[in-house]
C-alpha cells in the first residue's frame, strides 16, 4: 500500500493519497481543490487517480473531488447520510457512489469501511482502512475528517452560525457525543488520520500533531473524556471561534459542485491610473500583498493590504465580497501561489494581477503610521481618540485594553457605521498582523485619521 498526506498550511488542511501498488490504482480522500500535487505523485508512482472520497460537504474550502472526477473520471464516494438539505447535487454526469454507516468499497485491493459520525454536520462519515492487499484483515487506520482531530473534535455550530441554520448546534454536539461512543469503541492501535491540524476554525483546540491514535485520544482528548451528555455538550458549544463568513459560501459551493478550473492567463495591469481606478470602483477589490510596513509606507488608496503569509487566505474570505471583481497587487514569482489561494475557497473573479512597482508611479500614495505602546498611552485618554481591538471574542473577553472597543476584524464592514469618522482610530490586535488588515480597510473605508499599534496586545501587556 502507498500512502501519502498532503497540507495545506494556510487552511490548516490535511488530504490523504491512498495507492494499491498491485492494481496501480489511487484514491485521494478529501481533495483540495487543487489537484496538481495529487497528479504529479501519482505521476511519478506509477498510480492513475482512480477515486475520490469525501468525509462531509466541506465548509472551509472547495473540494477538488469534482475536479478529479471530471479530469480524471474518478469514481467519486460520497455520504448519502443526513436529510434532503444535506444531499449532493451535482452527481448527475459523473461516475458517483453515494454510501451510509455500514458501507463498503475497495480502491485496488485496499477496503474502505464507511462509519456514520455526525456532530460537525448530520451528513458527515469516516473511513476505515484495512490494507486487504497487503494480507492483513485487521483495521490500519481511520480518516475522520472534521469528526475527531488530534487533542479536538469538530464544533457543531457551523451550520447555526456561518450558514443560518437555526437550532442546529445543540443538536449536532449531541450527535457528536453519541458519534464519540462509537469511536470509544474502536481499537486502540487504529491510526487517525484527520482533516484538519493546528490553525482551522473547525474546532478550537486542535493539535499541531499530524496524525495521533483511537487509544492515544482516548487518553487524551478532551471530548472523550466526558461521560455525561449535558456536561459534554457545554463544554463543546462553549468559546467556539468565530467562523468565517465565507463558510457559508462553501457549503453552498461543495454541495451544489464546485465549477471546474481553467487555465485561462490573468492580465497584468501596467498603468498606475487604471490600477487607481480600479481601487476606486465599488465594484472592485484589490488587494495589496507586500508586506506591512511597505504598505503603510505607500499605498494606493482604496486598497487592502493582506500579506501574503499563513493567515491570507483565512482573511481573504472574510473580508473579500463573492460578487466583487478581484484584483491582486503582488510580485510575479508568487502570483499563481496566490491565485491558487483564492481559488481555494472559491475566490475565482480574479480579474488582472499588478507588480508591486507600478505602485511607486503613482503621486498621491497614502500612508499610516504605525505607533508603539508609549505612542498609545500618549493618546489613550483623549475624547478624540478613538481605539479599535480587532481580535476575537474570546481574547477580547481573556482581556483587554481599558477604554478600548471592541470590532473584530472579520465583522468591520458591518460595523463601519458604529465608528466615529470624526475622531482619530487606533488599530490594534494580538501582535500587529490582523492590526494592519483592519487598519487598511478602514483607511480604504474612509476612515483617514488612522493609525496602527503595531505592538498589539501582547506589546501592551508586556
Amino acid at each position: 500500500m502507498y500512502f501519502r498526506t498532503f497540507f495545506d498550511e494556510k487552511l490548516a488542511q490535511y488530504s490523504y493519497m491512498v495507492g494499491c501498488q498491485r492494481t496501480g490504482e489511487a484514491i485521494v480522500i478529501d481533495p483540495a481543490r487543487h489537484i496538481a500535487p495529487y497528479e504529479e505523485t501519482a505521476k511519478k508512482e506509477g498510480f492513475r487517480l482512480t477515486a475520490a472520497a469525501e468525509t462531509h460537504i466541506h465548509a472551509d474550502f472547495v473540494s477538488g473531488a469534482h475536479q478529479m472526477a471530471k479530469d480524471h473520471g474518478s469514481k467519486v464516494f460520497l455520504s448519502d447520510e443526513g436529510d434532503e438539505d444535506w444531499k449532493y447535487k451535482y452527481i448527475d454526469g459523473i461516475d458517483a457512489q453515494l454510501v451510509k454507516d455500514g458501507d463498503a468499497f475497495k480502491v485496488g485491493n485496499i477496503e474502505f469501511k464507511v462509519m456514520h459520525t455526525p456532530g460537525h454536520t448530520p451528513e458527515h462519515i469516516s473511513f476505515v482502512l484495512t490494507d486487504k492487499g497487503g494480507g492483513s484483515h485487521i483495521p490500519m487506520g481511520i480518516f475522520t475528517g472534521d469528526f475527531v482531530f488530534v487533542g479536538d473534535v469538530g464544533r457543531p455550530d457551523l451550520l447555526e452560525k456561518a450558514a443560518g441554520v437555526k437550532d442546529t448546534a445543540n443538536t449536532g454536539a449531541i450527535q457528536m457525543f453519541h458519534s464519540l461512543k462509537k469511536f470509544k469503541e474502536l481499537p486502540d492501535h487504529l491510526v487517525v488520520w484527520p482533516g484538519h491540524g493546528a490553525g482551522s476554525a473547525c474546532g478550537k483546540a486542535l493539535g499541531a500533531v499530524p496524525m495521533s491514535t483511537a487509544g492515544y485520544e482516548k487518553q487524551t482528548n478532551w471530548a472523550l473524556q466526558h461521560t455525561e451528555e449535558d456536561a459534554f455538550v457545554k463544554e463543546l458549544l462553549a468559546d467556539q471561534p468565530e467562523p468565517p463568513k465565507y463558510f457559508a459560501m462553501m457549503k453552498k459551493v461543495n454541495k451544489e459542485g464546485p465549477s471546474i478550473l481553467t487555465r485561462e492567463t490573468v492580465p497584468v495591469i501596467a498603468s498606475v491610473h487604471e490600477l487607481e481606478k480600479l481601487a476606486a470602483d465599488e465594484n472592485t477589490f484589490v488587494i495589496d500583498t507586500r508586506p506591512a510596513v511597505e504598505f503603510a509606507n505607500g499605498h494606493i488608496e482604496g486598497t487592502i493590504n493582506m500579506p501574503y503569509t499563513k493567515i491570507f487566505t483565512n482573511w481573504a474570505g472574510w473580508l473579500t465580497d463573492y460578487d466583487q471583481s478581484i484584483v491582486i497587487i503582488a510580485p510575479e514569482y508568487n502570483r499563481k501561489e496566490i491565485q491558487q489561494s483564492l481559488e481555494s475557497i472559491g475566490l475565482d473573479r480574479i480579474v488582472a494581477f499588478a507588480d508591486t512597482e507600478v505602485i511607486a508611479q503613482s503621486t498621491v500614495l497614502e500612508t499610516y503610521k504605525n505607533i508603539d505602546v508609549n505612542g498609545l498611552k500618549e493618546q489613550l485618554d483623549s475624547d478624540d481618540v478613538y481605539v479599535i481591538d480587532i481580535r476575537q471574542d474570546k481574547e477580547w473577553n481573556e482581556g483587554h485594553i481599558p477604554g478600548a472597543h471592541h470590532h473584530m476584524l472579520g465583522y468591520l464592514k458591518e460595523e463601519l457605521h458604529n465608528i466615529p469618522k470624526d475622531k482619530k482610530i487606533i488599530v490594534h490586535c494580538q501582535s500587529g498582523a490582523r492590526s494592519a488588515i483592519g487598519t487598511s480597510y478602514l483607511q480604504a473605508a474612509g476612515f483617514k485619521q488612522i493609525e496602527n499599534m503595531a505592538p498589539g496586545f501582547a506589546g501592551w501587556q508586556q
